[in-house]
Parts: structure tokens; C-alpha cells; sequence
């Protein structure tokens, strides 16, 4: 994959995949003409038919030219990047004539390929022969003088090639990092040699989810202007550009790093919910429950609480540190809000414990105070499990995405009346469909779909919440 084109710069050529695909499409540059590269460190992320795949360049030195731009397709074989290799000299700059240049010692000459090498898209290829690799050099190793003098000589900043060692982390863990907005130099490894785990990746991003909901105003607007929305710069007439920050990159951070740790399983259910929808006209008659908000998405919360109850064991979380599973003998339920900042899930505390009407209470209160923006990070932080109403969208269901941490989340379609069959004749009745997703790790199929089918029956024979609760 190298050449070199004199004595000093190599080129650094497009990988073949080795499974019939000829281009790939360069989506990012992670460096820049002038920057300083190590072996192993990933240049760019580029694009094939089949994935993307950050690739990372085999050799110390500098940057000396980015030969495409971002968005550009690539043949196999074709040079994207040249580096000025450390431990012999460059010319001053790329355009200098090569009489101009400074003589200096060519570097060794490569070795030659074992016979029997394949070329894949990262790395150096499959040898069939063994071949001897670089000793990885130790967080307190030296770099050579070569390498400092070739940073001096290019960027002219007189600072060593690598003034701190590089985080040793395997490009998927690197690219996982970026996505989740973590520094590797930051985070502390677990893995041997002192690698970077993407567990380790994870520790590190989860504090830094809150930190957003933490910055938020104390108080907003009921129905904040539109000029509370992330500010928009504008390219063209045609398009608009609106930075993530704030609870929406939170939410994004969140949702990228649940999607990509837990084994995620969704199970599906479609249930008459008719007496359900009887009952909740009754209880806002009911003197009990006045002043309080009462909607059927109260007798679902309170049909998930009993089910969690006789199954337990679906009210965990699952501990990578440890490799244990940790049950809660408490449930934080959390809602899914949508509001101005974006989607927020604060959690009602110890809702196992609370009666009807003060679960009601709660859930109006947590409503009230999400929309008015004054939701605190501490309403967010701790949930078990998790509720989403897509249903209040017209939808009929969805598959949701855990809150990172819980074990479960049940999506709420929309109740609408539909031909149904009861008591052995079609009839109109108000049916909805539910969906339940869960961390396979520590909820297998069964336990899922016992609390599912239970969700299920209570919403269908109300009268169970007396029973089973």
C-alpha cells in the first residue's frame, strides 16, 4: 500500500478490500497537511459498498499533501495522502524543486512482501509466512531525533514528533470515542497493555450526558419562541444547517451508545384496550382522582408497574465492569418527553411505591415540568425503566432504543377503533399495539414476553390491577 516517490515522502494508497469492490468513497480527513502521524493512527474514514472503515496509516512522519477531498469516490490502488517519513529529511515544502531539496540519507529499503500476502481494507494484509512485528512502544517511550527534526523542519514549531504518548485504541473504539464526543487522552484503560476497552469509552461518556441537561436554563417559557431553538446558519435558500448541542447531542451522544452496546430485542403485541378506555372516563369522575391529570397513559404506567412486579427480574441493569447482572428492587419509571431542548426522559422515583392517585400526581407534574423547560438532571439520572407514548403522534408503534443503563422501554401506539373480534363477533373496539425492547444480555425471551403478555392483559381486563397488584 506504500510507495515511495523519493527519498524521504511515501504514498499512501487506497486499500483493495479483497472482495470484488474497486472504490470507496473518502467520507472524513482526521488530519490535515502539517500534522504529525504515528503508525497506527487513523487518517481518514472512507466509505465502500459494504461499510465504513477508518484506515490507519502504517508509518511515523508528517502530513505532506490530502490528495482528494472529503466526498471524493477513490479507485483501489490511487494515492489519497503522501507523508514525509520519520528518520530522514524532507524538502522544505512540496513544491520545491527537487534540486533545491537537501540531500540526506535514504531510509531503509522495504522489506518485500511475503509471498502469499492479501490486501485488505485496514492494516498491512495477511501474510501466510510469519513476520516479525514492531515492539509497541510504552506510554514513557522516547521518540527518535530524526522524528523530532522532521516535525521542526515541516511545520516549523520545533515540538517533538509526539510530546505525550497516543491513546493505544483500536480504530473501531477510536471511532466510537468520536462519536461520543470523548477525548482518548482523557480516559483511563482497562484493556491489557494499557489498551482502550470501549467499555472504557463508555465509562468516560457517561457523566458527560447529563452535562448538557446540567447547563440548561432553571426556567423557560411554557411555549418557548422560535428563537429559543439551536441557532441556524443558512448555506443556501435551499437548505438550512442547525448545530446539535445542548439536550439533543446529549440525546444523540445517549442513543449511539446504547444502539452499539446493548443487544437489543423488540417483541410486539396488539391488544383490545376497550375497558381500559371505559375506565379512565370513570376515574376522572371519580373524587379521588380530581384536579389530577387521569389519561390511559396512566393505567398503562400503573399496568407495567405490576408486571414488573410479578417478573422482577426485567427491572435490572447489566454491569460491564463486574460482568453481573444487578437487580433493582426499586422502579424509577421514566417518561419519554418531547419538548423544545429536544426528547428528555425524566423518571418518576420509587413509582412501585405510589398509589394511583399519586401516581397521577407525578406524572402530571413530571408533564408540567419538562414543558415548562424546568426539568433538573437529577429527574433524569437513575431510571430503571422506560415508557415512550409514540401513540400521541398518530403512530401506530415503534421499535424503541433502551435509555443506556435500563433494561427495558415499552412504546404506546396510537388507540384507535378498529374491527375486532369479541366474544366470537366483529365488532368496533379501541385496540392498541405495543412494543417492548430489552437488553438481551440480562432479559432473555421469555421474561420479556411474560412482561409483555402481561402488560397486555391488564390493559385488556383492567380489573387485574386489583388482582395481580
Amino acid at each position: 500500500m506504500t510507495t515511495m516517490t523519493d527519498a524521504s515522502v511515501r504514498e499512501f494508497k487506497m486499500p483493495d478490500v479483497g472482495e470484488g469492490l474497486t472504490e470507496a468513497e473518502i467520507l472524513k480527513w482526521y488530519v490535515q497537511p502539517g500534522d504529525t502521524v504515528t503508525d497506527g493512527q487513523v487518517v481518514c474514514e472512507v466509505e465502500t459498498a459494504k461499510a465504513a472503515v477508518e484506515l490507519p496509516i502504517p508509518y511515523d512522519g508528517v502530513v505532506r499533501e490530502l490528495r482528494f477531498p472529503e466526498g471524493t469516490t477513490v479507485d483501489v490502488g490511487t494515492a489519497i495522502i503522501t507523508v514525509a517519513v520519520a528518520g530522514a529529511a524532507a524538502p522544505e515544502a512540496p513544491e520545491a524543486p527537487a534540486e533545491q531539496q537537501r540531500a540526506e540519507p535514504a531510509p531503509a529499503a522495504e522489506e518485500p512482501k511475503p509471498e502469499g500476502r492479501q490486501p485488505v481494507l485496514v492494516g498491512y494484509g495477511v501474510a501466510t509466512s510469519s513476520t516479525k512485528r514492531r515492539p509497541r512502544k510504552g506510554p514513557q517511550a522516547d521518540v527518535p531525533g530524526p522524528a523530532q527534526a522532521i516535525q521542526a523542519e515541516l511545520n516549523g514549531h520545533g515540538a517533538t514528533l509526539a510530546e505525550k504518548p497516543r491513546p493505544l485504541a483500536k480504530p473501531p473504539v477510536r471511532k466510537l470515542a468520536k462519536d461520543l464526543g470523548v477525548d482518548l487522552a482523557s480516559v483511563t484503560p482497562s484493556g491489557p497493555d494499557g489498551v482502550i476497552t470501549r467499555e472504557d469509552v463508555h465509562a468516560a461518556a457517561a457523566p458527560s450526558a447529563a452535562e448538557p441537561a446540567a447547563q440548561a436554563p432553571t426556567a423557560a417559557p411554557a411555549a418557548p419562541p422560535a428563537a429559543a431553538a439551536p441557532a441556524a446558519s443558512y448555506d443556501t435558500a435551499r437548505e438550512t444547517r442547525v448545530p446539535v448541542k445542548g439536550v439533543r447531542k446529549a440525546t444523540a451522544q445517549a442513543m449511539v451508545g446504547s444502539a452499539f452496546t446493548a443487544p437489543h430485542v423488540t417483541e410486539f403485541v396488539t391488544v383490545d384496550v376497550t375497558r381500559t378506555m371505559r375506565l379512565v372516563e370513570e376515574l376522572k369522575q371519580d373524587k379521588d382522582m380530581q384536579g389530577l391529570r387521569v389519561n390511559p397513559l396512566l393505567l398503562i404506567a400503573k399496568a407495567l408497574l405490576v408486571a414488573i412486579k410479578r417478573n422482577p427480574e426485567i427491572n435490572a441493569s447489566w454491569d460491564e465492569a463486574n460482568q453481573e447482572i444487578v437487580l433493582k428492587h426499586y422502579v424509577n419509571l421514566g417518561i419519554a418527553a418531547a419538548t423544545p431542548r429536544g426528547l428528555i426522559v425524566p423518571n418518576i422515583k420509587d413509582a412501585h411505591d405510589k398509589t394511583l392517585p399519586q401516581l397521577a400526581e407525578a406524572l402530571g407534574e413530571l408533564v408540567t415540568t419538562a414543558r415548562e423547560g424546568k426539568t433538573s438532571p437529577a429527574a433524569m439520572q437513575g431510571g430503571t425503566v422506560t415508557i415512550t407514548n409514540v401513540g400521541v403522534f398518530g403512530v401506530d408503534t415503534g421499535t424503541p432504543l433502551l435509555n443506556p443503563g435500563e433494561s427495558a422501554i415499552l412504546a404506546v401506539g396510537a388507540i384507535k377503533l378498529q374491527p375486532w373480534v369479541h366474544k366470537g363477533k366483529v365488532k368496533p373496539r379501541q385496540v392498541t399495539t405495543l412494543a417492548l425492547s430489552f437488553d438481551h444480555r440480562l432479559v432473555d425471551g421469555e421474561l420479556g414476553s411474560k412482561v409483555l403478555a402481561d402488560v397486555a392483559a391488564i390493559l385488556e381486563q383492567p380489573k387485574r390491577l386489583i388482582t395481580w397488584g
